[in-house]
């Protein structure tokens, strides 16, 4: 797995900002329930490298991210501690709705000085424009997102989602819906597993 962090070109300073956060993770999980009992034992590959192969399709000029329905930071958290590295120009927005999990998040962001605004409030009730980049993983299917998506899309926007074995269906269902051009990319950490880059979001059918 250790090619995700040479992809990325991550620093020695990055990795060591990434190994904290799964520290501060699996501390605090036992309180939060922030991942599964089952996947601690995987964190780095199944959470934080799966969430950092996404900085592969940001640019150095992107200014802001929002990632949809952060829960415990991925991938936010770990795109945010690579952005200190690579995309200094870089500004995350978190949102989460879950009180507890704004408290870790908020934590995170300030034991690590991350360049991070952490929104606790639902998706609906975010007022953001011009954004670069949207990202989303674990939180919904293909169609919701991309109504989640609308209100903070221009042309330019790219959306990065992190899918499972079931996204050809979900991008079955989504294109009866709305136009929309994708690049399913697959994942270096899930062999079952996609990327889906979406751009030029269209009208509904």
């Amino acid at each position: 797995m250790m090619n995700v962090i040479e992809k990325c070109k991550v620093s020695r300073e990055t990795v060591d900002g990434l190994k904290t956060y799964q520290q501060l993770v699996l501390e605090w999980n036992h309180r939060f329930n922030l991942i599964s009992k089952q996947s601690e034992a995987v964190i780095w590959e199944r959470h934080i490298l799966d969430s950092l192969q996404l900085c592969e399709y940001i640019k150095a000029q992107d200014e802001i991210l929002l990632d949809l329905g952060a829960g415990a930071g991925f991938p936010g958290i770990v795109i945010a501690i690579a952005a200190k590295q690579l995309f200094p120009k870089l500004t995350i927005h978190l949102v989460e709705s879950i009180a507890k999990k704004v408290s870790f998040l908020n934590m995170v962001k300030d034991t690590l000085e991350l360049k991070v605004i952490v929104h606790h409030d639902r998706i609906e009730n975010i007022k953001l424009k011009n954004v670069d980049i949207i990202t989303s993983r674990a939180l919904a299917s293909l169609p919701k997102l991309l109504e989640y998506s609308i209100p903070f899309c221009n042309k330019n926007t790219k959306m990065l989602f992190l899918k499972g074995e079931k996204w050809e269906s979900e991008v079955r269902e989504a294109l009866q819906l709305r136009n929309f051009e994708f690049t399913a990319i697959s994942s270096q950490t899930d062999e079952k597993g996609k990327i889906l880059y979406i751009n030029k979001l269209g009208d509904e059918i």
